[in-house]
């Protein structure tokens, strides 16, 4: 049984035709949806409700959005006591009074103006000061509007960075107000990539990677302090491009690593930084940029190590959660795993058809999800070194792919035999939520029918009886020999293609690359569960095989 709630699909080369269900979508908290998009999506624990929108003020213009799609980061900043800020040369003061401290929580950049103001606990804002100050390349403000930015803040709470055109918002997740209560303007390059560390010990704990390649650290809580639209108490590396100039496509902390980040450009080139090391170390030359290498720079600066990791863009870089492996995906169609430690690449392999675009690691670090131009979601197992499952179900490219951490299936008795949801969205404007049972997969008995390049016939390979050798990189299967699963849910939750999506404890959301990201709440205990919903549908079902939801 399947459940699915879309409508219109878009296209592409490399689709399946298939049935879906249309439906008028009704006014939510975010005001009236488009024709065609529901305000809900079905699934057999209960009802995902679409709860409230976030998204850049409504009079912001994203002049040069077209060199950058929005991502959005989830940031849960602990509760600290004492902050100190960078002095100021200001005389401008706010008084805060010690009863109004949730009053002075949080910094608004507009709703539409260039307005700033403090919102108090009630949703309302005070306007205090406007201006359109900027940050440069050349550098960072390192002082304040005003003499006490609000310094009894402590900023504890849960935030949404995202980045669109040339400026970082960042939005309480806790508040149902759908503009940003913070903005960050980058004066000649866009942001494109963050990255956020609630375990930062020295307070520098979000990350941004620019366009012209340049990256910056800083404390989140400072910048939720600071009124202005600079970053403030910043950290610059890689300044005007000095390492390398190309785009930072993805940037990632080291899991338990003491303040040491990775950063990944378009040029094939990935770089290991250490938090407040001194910079601009020389690098050798690549000398066969079609193999993997490794140089470290000399007196210990900063980047401490380049790794060339192929030709072409690294689309994206994640590690396991015990930072032991870094997997990444590229323009060149494949999936690498490295060691971090020793350095070497463990395995890796090929996308069926095009570019890889995104990857993610399970909770356990068995599995690793990736997506791209082929429209699979690609199930790798580590253990087995191989693919060990293919989803299909998506009409264009897959741009997103999580686990859900935080879902438990029901009625769960073998305790060997686990199960893995997780979800993909794509530039179909489509979210996708799969159910993964290994103990239920198969290998398909013959291929998918289909003259796209997704069901090319390919040639016969012997990747499902041997796993790949440590080392090795594999070419694509044949589709005859990886199971094929289909989607659980499928709903179509924009009307702007998809790039990201991320899984909390109480919701899943959904960013589009024009930068809106839609709340969606789980099913509560006492919600209507699966034998309440209207099942009639017709199943959707892809391929050879399908995955069934046991009653």
């Amino acid at each position: 049984m399947f459940i699915t709630s879309t409508s219109n699909p878009m296209t592409s080369s490399a689709s399946n035709n298939y049935n879906t269900a249309c439906t008028t979508g009704t006014s939510g908290s975010g005001g009236q949806q488009p024709a065609g998009l529901k305000t809900y999506f079905k699934t057999p624990e209960g009802r995902y409700k679409l709860k409230y929108e976030k998204s850049h003020p409504t009079g912001f213009l994203h002049y040069a959005h077209g060199k950058s799609v929005t991502q959005v980061t989830l940031a849960c900043v602990k509760e600290k006591s004492t902050v100190s800020l960078p002095s100021s040369s200001s005389s401008l003061s706010l008084g805060v009074g010690s009863g109004v401290r949730s009053a002075a929580a949080k910094l608004l950049g507009g709703n539409g103006s260039k307005t700033l103001g403090i919102v108090g606990g009630n949703g309302g804002s005070s306007k205090l000061l406007s201006g359109t100050s900027k940050v440069g390349l050349s550098g960072t403000s390192n002082t304040n509007s005003y003499s006490n930015n609000n310094i009894n803040f402590d900023g504890k709470g849960t935030y949404l960075v995202f980045n669109v055109g040339d400026a970082i918002f960042i939005s309480d997740l806790s508040s149902q107000d759908k503009d940003p209560i913070k903005s960050i303007h980058f004066s000649n390059s866009n942001p494109i990539s963050h990255a956020f560390n609630p375990d930062a010990r020295d307070g520098h704990d979000l990350l941004i990677g620019l366009n012209c390649g340049d990256v910056y650290s800083v404390s989140l809580r400072l910048q939720l302090q600071d009124i202005g639209k600079k970053l403030v108490g910043a950290q610059h590396y890689n300044k005007d491009g000095c390492v390398n100039n190309s785009r930072c496509t993805s940037i990632a902390w080291v899991p338990n690593g003491d303040g040491t980040f990775v950063v990944a450009h378009a040029d094939g080139n990935m770089y290991v930084y250490e938090k407040f090391k001194e910079g601009d170390p020389s690098f050798p030359a690549i000398k066969d940029p079609t193999q993997f290498s490794v140089s470290h720079a000399r007196y210990s600066k900063n980047p401490i190590a380049r790794w060339h990791i192929c030709q072409g863009s690294i689309n994206s870089i994640t590690f396991s959660g015990d930072g032991a492996y870094i997997a990444t995906v590229g323009r060149d169609g494949y999936l690498r795993v490295f060691d971090f430690k020793t350095e070497q690449l463990v395995c890796g392999g090929k996308s069926y058809y095009g570019a890889l675009l995104c990857c993610s690691w399970s909770m356990d670090g068995k599995y690793i999800l990736t997506g791209g131009e082929d429209d699979l979601v690609q199930v790798w197992s580590m253990e087995e070194r191989k693919v060990v499952a293919w989803g299909e179900g998506h009409s264009s490219w897959v741009s997103g792919v999580a686990f859900d951490s935080y879902w438990s299936a029901p009625n769960t008795d073998d305790a060997e035999n686990v199960v893995y949801r997780f979800g993909s969205v794509g530039q179909d404007t489509q979210l996708l939520l799969w159910d993964l049972e290994m103990n239920e997969i198969v290998v398909p008995l013959r291929r998918a029918a289909g003259g796209s390049p997704t069901f090319s016939t390919g040639s016969q390979s012997a990747h499902w009886d041997n796993g790949g050798p440590v080392g090795g990189l594999q070419p694509a299967p044949s589709m005859r020999d990886v199971p094929i699963i289909s989607p659980l849910v499928v709903h179509r939750a924009e009307s702007e293609p998809l790039s990201g999506l991320i899984f909390t404890r109480d919701s899943i959301l959904t960013v589009c690359r024009e930068g809106h990201i839609k709340i969606w709440t789980r099913p509560t205990s006492d919600s209507e569960s699966v034998s309440d919903l209207n099942l009639n549908e017709k199943p959707f079902k892809v391929g050879t095989i399908s995955s069934n939801i046991r009653q």
